[in-house]
């Protein structure tokens, strides 16, 4: 995807330039005043910046096209503070979820919201060649029917099956995929397309979305789909680990002689949530799902449960209650103070993944260092 600058929009480079700390904090805070805006007094006083410091940045900004006036409002004493917007159309981001067998895409703008989605078929199992190729088209046709000028496209955030590398984008074995193993999915795509690509696992993708959408303190999300895994957000960042590789929720084993997982192992909660769901039984899903939400609450003593994914969608409330169920009996048993962790199906309505995907991109924006 070739960009030229066309009007006088915003080019992307410029997006890239404004990732300065000082800058970051301005911007988050204009993007949470939202329409009504926020004067540069205000600005200076949350930030800690001096005033000089902050007319320096917003005049920048305002140049860019990043900030605009939202009028006036009267001040405790003196003349009436101008106050300055967000221009959410500065700016966009793409969110590509690959799924086994599907690909979503959104395109947003700097606030989050979604201006255009898009849906098709995927084979993850046709190889790498033709997955990026069918990226890279849905991509491109995308941004080429949506209202927003190319030229204020940040770049494109890709969530994709684990385990993989997010610090280098290269993916590992996806359970059932072996020969993904060692492609650098995200430095062909940026060749592919010829924009940044950043690349990280489905679950963390969602729950860093879930995390920026206002989901606080620490949680898990529970993403059953054709897969399972986790997303686990820690004192408000994701936790991807030391090597990026942590949330590999559906590979813990909880039964030793169970059947054979796709991972080569045993007993893994996936080929028995799997397993169940195959047969038709989502209540036997479920509890299984419940046990290995159990493990993970005694492990971390997370504060909230969210599930997510197609399957759980398929029948949320069987989910929830099978979920609920096991973590009251096992608060039960262990005499658990503090009341039980709540369960409840994730906002987002299937898209969750596409738009937290984009959020990879949109979030060091906003002085984000989990985006």
């Amino acid at each position: 995807m070739n960009r030229t600058r066309s009007g006088s929009g915003p080019t992307g480079a410029n997006l890239l330039a404004v990732r300065s700390h000082n800058t970051a904090l301005v911007l988050d805070l204009l993007r949470a005043a939202g329409t009504e805006g926020i004067s540069r007094l205000e600005l200076a006083e949350r930030t800690g910046l001096t005033p000089q410091a902050v007319s320096k940045i917003t005049a920048r900004l305002r140049e860019e096209g990043f900030a605009t006036e939202a009028g006036r409002r009267a001040s405790t004493g003196g003349k009436p503070r101008t106050v300055l917007r967000l221009v959410p159309e500065a700016g966009h981001a793409v969110g590509v979820h690959l799924d086994r067998d599907e690909l979503r895409a959104v395109l947003c703008d700097l606030t989050g919201a979604v201006v255009r989605e898009s849906r098709v078929a995927l084979d993850f199992g046709a190889g790498a060649e033709a997955v990026v190729e069918g990226a890279g088209r849905a991509v491109e046709t995308l941004v080429s029917e949506a209202p927003a000028p190319p030229e204020t496209l940040l770049g494109v955030g890709v969530a994709s099956p684990g385990p993989l590398d997010h610090t280098n984008g290269v993916l590992h074995r996806v359970t059932g995929f072996p020969e993904w193993d060692g492609f650098p999915l995200r430095d062909a795509l940026a060749r592919r397309l010829g924009l940044p690509v950043v690349v990280d696992k489905d679950t963390n993708a969602a729950a860093l979305g879930l995390a920026v959408g206002g989901e606080g303190g620490s949680f898990a999300y529970l993403h059953l789909g054709t897969g399972l895994g986790a997303g686990l957000v820690i004192g408000g960042s994701v936790h991807r680990g030391a090597r990026t590789g942590a949330g590999e929720f559906g590979h813990q084993v909880i039964q030793l002689d169970g059947p054979v997982c796709e991972c080569g192992g045993r007993g893994c909660v996936e080929a028995l949530c799997l397993a169940a769901v195959g047969r038709g039984e989502p209540a036997e899903a479920a509890r299984v799902l419940g046990a290995a939400a159990a493990n993970l609450v005694g492990l971390l003593d997370i504060d909230l449960i969210l599930l997510g994914g197609r399957t759980v969608a398929a029948a949320p409330e069987v989910f929830v209650h099978g979920v609920v169920d096991v973590l009251t009996e096992r608060a039960r048993r262990e005499g658990v103070l503090g009341g039980l962790v709540p369960v409840r199906v994730a906002s987002g309505g299937g898209w969750d993944v596409a738009e937290g995907a984009a959020q990879l991109m949109l979030g060091p924006v906003f002085g984000r260092a989990d985006g």
